[in-house]
């Protein structure tokens, strides 16, 4: 869930045609190597290797989105994008400059780029965004699942809108979470599914980032192959795939990246970065963030 000289490794191919439910998905790749990968790569498992997702072709032309909103500079000690090492600096002739302090916080839930996996947890657990607003944009939900923070809000109508312009209707099917409604739904998963199959498909509480705002799920307008693999094939997840980082968004569960992420491959969750750093990661073909902030992966948690 490292940016410096990506080097790109070829991905496996994105399914097609008929596929089994989220829930058949996990027991297979449980079943057989998902299974070893993710139990190998447990806690204090290899650190995560830089990925190219392969761009799936695009139905439209890409449009081009506004600026991102502006956000305040918020100093931290974690790694930066494109910021070289100390060793780096040291024997660099001649010297490199001193690398910007980071833009954003990689820790604060208010924070567009706080990276909140199996290994970082909310803090605080229960943390509530302020500015929690219902999008401009068509539902496939209710209730506190048809809210955003006010920045993803933004981004997401302009991005629903350009889709709809060129054709392809986007829903919000699932947006903010509280850290309440995640101990139900975690708890349901556990009780269908036993635990370890549950930390596969849902994230226990105050491990979400549905939990921030930041996040949120997409439907299809036809309805078809919601919250499977099979959605992948949806003109809505074509487009997204294609288009969303001119929005400040990225898919955040890749293909076969759960070794890194900690989750299975889900084509509709999108979370919101900020058009700078969902440009760059397309740019440079960087899958997760773990890998684009430096961080260690996640496949489990400790």
């Amino acid at each position: 869930m490292c940016h410096e000289g990506s080097a790109e490794r070829p991905e496996a191919p994105e399914p097609a045609g008929h596929m089994p439910g989220r829930r058949a998905f996990s027991r297979l790749l449980l079943a057989g190597s998902g299974l070893a990968a993710l139990s190998a790569c447990a806690p204090g498992g290899a650190r995560p290797t830089p990925s190219a997702a392969a761009a799936m072709p695009s139905a439209t032309a890409p449009v081009t989105a506004d600026p991102s909103p502006a956000s305040p500079a918020t100093p931290s000690a974690e790694p930066v994008p494109g910021s070289p090492t100390a060793t780096e600096t040291a024997t660099t002739a001649p010297p490199a400059p001193a690398a910007a302090p980071p833009r954003h916080s990689l820790t604060d839930p208010a924070s567009p780029w706080v990276v909140v996996n199996k290994h970082r947890p909310l803090t605080p657990a229960g943390y509530v965004p302020a500015d929690l607003v219902a999008p401009r944009v068509r539902l496939a939900t209710s209730g506190e699942a048809a809210l955003l923070n006010s920045t993803t809000a933004a981004a997401a109508e302009k991005m629903f809108a350009a889709a709809a312009a060129a054709g392809v209707v986007i829903t919000l099917a699932s947006g903010y979470r509280s850290f309440n409604t995640q101990i139900t739904t975690y708890n349901r998963w556990v009780s269908a599914e036993g635990q370890a199959a549950a930390d596969t498909a849902s994230a226990r509480p105050g491990y979400s980032e549905h939990q921030t705002g930041w996040s949120f799920d997409i439907g299809d307008g036809s309805g078809r192959d919601s919250f499977t693999p099979a959605f992948a094939n949806q003109p809505a997840a074509i487009w997204v795939k294609a288009n969303a980082h001119q929005f400040g968004f990225v898919v955040r569960y890749p293909w076969m990246l759960h070794d890194i992420t900690g989750y299975y491959y889900e084509p509709w969750h999108l979370r919101y970065v900020g058009v700078e750093g969902a440009g760059e990661m397309k740019t440079k073909g960087i899958a997760t963030l773990e890998e684009y902030f430096g961080l260690e992966a996640a496949p489990g948690y400790r």
